[in-house]
């Protein structure tokens, strides 16, 4: 049951998947240290509702390096007027490597975002994907189904803490939710990734917590 100050929080828990594991296909930094504590945490059952994303992405994806020839990855392109890193191929829809983590109990979830299924654009938020060719970000849904439930706080953790997580994290209070990010919950793709995260964080007000804080 969730304790009175997180009844109307929401744990957004993301990307926890296994090609974002150390030797998986886009291994992020220490990626598997997190998976107990976010594991410990659902267990609790703490928060008024959990919400997991998955990278979903089918065979030639526009963000894999592989679609480009020529290109490697982690280079940067031009992508509808906007800076786009390739990836090695990762979490192809139906792969082991896009399964969620199977070290975390998953039945306290209420909803999973799968993202990044559109071939023509990346999708790092859990509420908006990246600019596509028209010029904007579509929305998830994620949003709404908040809202619909009462929620006005979100926290965060999960893969990666550069990248998905942070735009997470930014839509998230752009769109008027309170943020926290639970720093120890989450990991970047490499620590060069920490600095400017923290620093994007406070430019945009966002709280910097870790999971210990909740137990208050």
């Amino acid at each position: 049951m969730a304790t009175t100050h997180l009844s109307r929080a929401a744990l957004l828990v993301i990307d926890l998947q296994r090609d974002f594991m150390p030797g998986g296909a886009l291994a992020c930094h220490e990626g598997d240290a997190i998976v107990p504590g976010i594991d410990a945490l659902l267990r609790t059952r703490c928060f008024g509702h959990v919400v997991a994303t998955q990278d979903w992405h089918p065979s030639g994806h526009v963000s894999f390096a592989s679609s480009h020839p020529d290109r490697a990855p982690f280079e940067s392109i031009d992508l509808y007027d906007h800076p786009q890193t390739l990836w090695p191929d990762h979490c192809v829809q139906g792969t082991p490597g896009a399964a969620l983590h199977p070290g975390v109990d998953w039945s306290g979830v209420g909803m999973v975002i799968r993202k990044g299924n559109d071939p023509r654009v990346d999708s790092y938020s859990a509420f908006r994907e990246n600019h596509g060719p028209g010029g904007v970000r579509p929305s998830t849904g994620l949003a709404g189904w908040l809202r619909e439930r009462g929620v006005d706080t979100v926290y965060l953790c999960g893969l990666a803490r550069d990248v998905c997580v942070l735009w997470s994290a930014q839509d998230a209070a752009r769109l008027g939710f309170r943020t926290r990010v639970l720093w120890d919950l989450c990991r970047p793709v490499t620590p060069a990734g920490d600095e400017p995260t923290r620093a994007a964080l406070a430019r945009d007000g966002i709280a910097v917590a870790d999971a210990a804080a909740l137990a208050g």
